[in-house]
């Protein structure tokens, strides 16, 4: 099944990806109160979690630096409820995906089946050991289609990142780190410049990259050594493993169905950035 997951998250990530790049959900947040991206971000998407403290949402988010949680949380809740926050993430995101998708594809059938599906699968996997996953799991799956395909589609990423920090854990990759190993997939030179870091503090980074040098990672110009590209290769093969069950949930022919229904809806998203 883990070619089967590999391919669901480039049919489902394009639609996830409108509630960071797209202007409603920002938009929506700040409506609320929130002063800026970040705080409507950790407020919206650790909302399922409940009013947990910030070590808390650093540790299920993984990939932050120290401290960057603690900006957010919990002051972006004290008068904004996390609950306001997580409707306003829903309203925003289906607002893009039916202003980016029109009216034709949003109200047609395959829509509505792809939502359907998407909830099969994203409703029937284990939450033992799934953090974000489970907090979505608690929440209750909106009756609208569009709004149904974005939750189920959010469900799933939250799953497969669950999975993920599993994977990086495994090798010992820490949440900076694997920003920099991500930067050298896409082709980043040098990984200190990838937009997530680049605003770290120089010592920090120089101190991640020293650290992946030392353990033969990165080479002295900052690129992968074959030792590091094969990790990040075993990171991406535990993650789709670790992605696949709730695929299992769907027959062959209801995996077909959906990798065909999800296929224009994605490809529209994608010609268009998510945004």
């Amino acid at each position: 099944m883990a070619p089967v997951a590999r391919r669901m998250f480039e049919l489902l990530e394009p639609i996830c990806l409108v509630t960071f790049f797209a202007d409603e959900c920002t938009a929506e947040l700040a409506a609320l109160g929130h002063r800026t991206y970040w705080d409507g971000y950790f407020a919206s998407r650790a909302a399922p979690l409940g009013r947990v403290p910030a070590n808390v949402v650093h540790a299920a988010f993984y990939n932050f630096a120290e401290g960057e949680a603690a900006r957010h949380i919990p002051r972006a809740w004290e008068t904004i409820p996390p609950e306001a926050s997580l409707a306003a993430r829903q309203r925003g995101s289906a607002a893009s995906l039916r202003r980016i998708l029109g009216a034709g594809m949003t109200g047609s059938p395959g829509l509505v089946r792809a939502a359907d599906l998407t909830t099969k699968a994203a409703t029937s996997a284990p939450t033992e050991g799934r953090v974000m996953y489970a907090g979505m799991r608690a929440l209750p799956v909106p009756g609208d289609p569009v709004a149904r395909l974005w939750h189920s589609a959010t469900m799933l990423r939250e799953h497969r990142g669950d999975g993920h920090i599993a994977a990086l854990l495994t090798e010992r990759i820490g949440g900076t780190e694997a920003h920099v190993l991500s930067a050298l997939e896409q082709g980043i030179h040098p990984p200190e410049s990838f937009g997530r870091i680049h605003h770290l503090p120089e010592e920090r980074l120089a101190a991640v990259m020293d650290g992946l040098r030392a353990r033969g990672l990165v080479d002295a110009e900052g690129r992968f050594t074959d030792a590091g590209r094969a990790a990040k290769q075993r990171v991406e093969a535990l993650t789709d493993d670790l992605a696949a069950p709730p695929y299992e949930a769907l027959s062959p022919a209801e995996l077909d169905e959906l990798v065909a229904v999800l296929e224009p809806v994605t490809a529209r998203l994608v010609a268009a950035g998510s945004r």
